[in-house]
Parts: structure tokens; C-alpha cells; sequence
């Protein structure tokens, strides 16, 4: 069998560790709903699952796939820049789930930004519990360019390493600009 290995497959995975049952958590970019819905499952019934997104289409898909799962009721869904998440999320989470660049067959002129991103990732440490992590698919080329990809890696590198452990993966044998998966935990 072969397994094609996306990048949000691979983040998913190691996401699954970070997050238990009534957890609360975050996906900054809801997109189609594809990690609002996994947060929905990991967390449960007794979970809580903030998702974010700018386009009313975005979170349509989102709130579609949810009540097909059943899992409407573990989600809040915001119409909002995730840069704006401290607004909303009061309480610690265990896991923040960031897809940059476009939404999948949206406007590729609608795209996430370095400097929104950037301070969306700074809200969201602030949030992480201790043991907590960020999980980032960072796209670039095509559409997107580098601009994002570069900023948020220039500030990963700068995260104080007594707080924070940055792991950040490459697809090393794929080119074409393959998506970068990086994580931030909590120390």
C-alpha cells in the first residue's frame, strides 16, 4: 500500500500525543475543516475546538463537515483573523493548529500574511499550557512566494530555547517547494 505522507497527516500524527479528551484547542486556519474536525475528535465531546478563518466559505465547509461528523457542537466557529485569537480564546490549550498560504481551491489573493502570522503565532504560545504545542504547515513558492515561509522561520529561530522546543521537518527528497511541517512545544 502506498502512503502518500501530506503534510497535514504527518503534523496530525504528532499532534495526537499533545491532546487528550476536554481539551481545549485552536485551529487558526479552518479552511475546509480538516483539523477542526480531527481537534473535534481528539478532544470529544467534552472538548472544546476554536477555529478561525476570514472567509465565510471557509468556515461553511468547516460547519458542513462538522455536522455530517456530529462534531458541530465541540466547535466555535469565528469569522475572524487568527491574529485576533486572544479576543476570543480565554482559556490554556493543548494544541494550535496553523495552515499558511490559501484556502485549497479558494482564491489563491486570499492568503495568509508574515506579519498577521507572525503575531498569530505570539498570541498563540502565550495560550499553550505547559506540555502544549503549535503545529505550523508552512507553504511557500507558487501563489505564496517565500516572504511568509522566511519571516516565520526567522522567528522560530529567535524562541527563547529555555521555553520552547522548535522542531522543524523538510520533505528533503521533493522539490518544487515542498511544504515545511514545524511544531513549538511548551517547556
Amino acid at each position: 500500500m502506498k502512503r502518500s505522507y501530506q503534510i497535514t497527516e504527518f503534523c496530525r500524527r504528532f499532534l495526537q500525543d499533545y491532546i487528550a479528551e476536554n481539551d481545549c484547542c485552536v485551529d487558526a486556519t479552518a479552511g475546509n475543516g480538516n483539523d477542526t474536525e480531527f481537534l473535534c475528535r481528539m478532544t470529544g465531546p467534552g472538548g472544546k475546538v476554536y477555529a478561525f478563518d476570514i472567509q465565510e466559505e471557509a468556515l461553511e465547509h468547516t460547519r458542513n463537515r462538522l455536522e455530517t461528523a456530529g462534531l458541530l457542537p465541540c466547535a466555535v466557529l469565528i469569522r475572524d483573523g487568527h491574529e485576533h485569537m486572544q479576543d476570543y480564546v480565554k482559556e490554556p490549550v493543548s494544541a494550535i493548529v496553523f495552515n499558511f498560504g490559501y484556502l485549497p481551491g479558494g482564491d489563491h489573493r486570499i492568503s495568509t500574511r508574515p506579519e498577521t502570522s507572525i503575531w498569530a503565532v505570539s498570541q498563540g504560545l502565550e495560550l499553550l499550557k505547559p506540555g502544549g504545542v503549535m503545529s505550523l504547515c508552512i507553504y511557500s513558492g507558487g501563489d505564496t512566494g517565500y516572504e511568509e515561509r522566511d519571516a516565520l522561520l526567522e522567528f522560530l529561530k529567535e524562541l527563547d530555547s529555555g521555553k520552547w522546543l522548535v522542531i522543524v521537518s523538510s520533505y528533503y527528497n521533493r522539490g518544487n517547494d515542498p511544504p515545511l511541517p514545524a511544531f513549538i512545544i511548551r517547556l
